[in-house]
């Protein structure tokens, strides 16, 4: 691995790069915080995917085109004499040395969790109106669901088993059949928002992270799903024209894959 100081020289190389970029490239000297923006989230995503293939190379890669774009946004601040990447370093360590006062303070901690609800807390003193105000609304709903309920549990408001929590998924789905019998759209929508909730809640005390397990369920399903295609390629026929037992039969070749 290398030194600290052949880190910083790294981190240096790519400052200098972006001022040159900035300085002579067409594309480069266009760009603002908008137009970033959705390239940002286009790469965090890229970076996710990596994780999920826990593909060492190409996270080492992602994570340089997100640290890019931090790197992007710091230039832009410092061209507006905002802010610049200094800042930005000195702002996110001045914050992590106020969260953890049981490393820089006198403050003890038992676990994980005393560690949680101080976060939380410290951050409601810090001005903060409500817990949840840090959970962004553009979050993909599944993400939020799970943010929102880690932040409520680091102040103390959580259900104490799990099995209370499957109780709870259980009635969710009773109210959710009783609604589909009435043929109520919007009630069933609603209560269909209700079971999904508390099942995010029952992964939680179970440490499964429900965006990531659905996903590696979509990529599973992507890929055996391509996999019946490319059979019915093979036998010059339409997934259209096949029956559903024909396509089983590869579909169970697929899940031995």
């Amino acid at each position: 691995m290398n030194t600290r100081a052949e880190q910083l020289q790294a981190f240096d190389r790519l400052l200098t790069i972006m001022d040159e970029l900035r300085e002579q490239c067409p594309w480069d000297k266009k760009q603002t915080m908008e137009t970033l923006r959705h390239l940002t989230i286009e790469e965090t995503y890229e970076l996710g995917d990596a994780i999920l293939d826990n593909d060492l190379q190409e996270i080492k890669k992602e994570l340089g085109d997100v640290l890019l774009h931090i790197v992007f946004y710091s230039k832009i601040g410092s061209e507006t004499k905002d802010f610049d990447i200094a800042d930005v370093c000195n702002s996110i360590c001045d914050k992590l040395i106020s969260r953890h006062p049981h490393i820089y303070g006198d403050v003890k901690v038992e676990n994980e969790e005393d560690v949680k609800r101080n976060w939380e807390n410290l951050k409601l003193k810090e001005g903060n109106k409500s817990v949840l105000q840090g959970v962004p609304n553009s979050l993909p709903a599944l993400v939020k669901a799970s943010r929102i309920q880690e932040k409520v549990a680091g102040v103390g408001f959580d259900w104490e088993e799990p099995h209370q929590v499957w109780e709870k998924v259980e009635e969710e789905l009773e109210e959710f059949k009783a609604e589909i019998a009435t043929g109520n759209q919007d009630a069933m929508e609603d209560e269909f928002g209700d079971v999904l909730f508390s099942l995010v809640n029952y992964a939680r005390f179970l440490n499964i992270n429900p965006e990531n397990a659905l996903e590696r369920t979509n990529k599973k399903f992507k890929k055996r799903f391509e996999y019946l295609e490319s059979k019915a390629k093979l036998l010059g026929k339409s997934l259209k024209d096949m029956t559903l037992a024909e396509m089983d039969v590869f579909w169970e070749e697929a899940k031995k894959i």
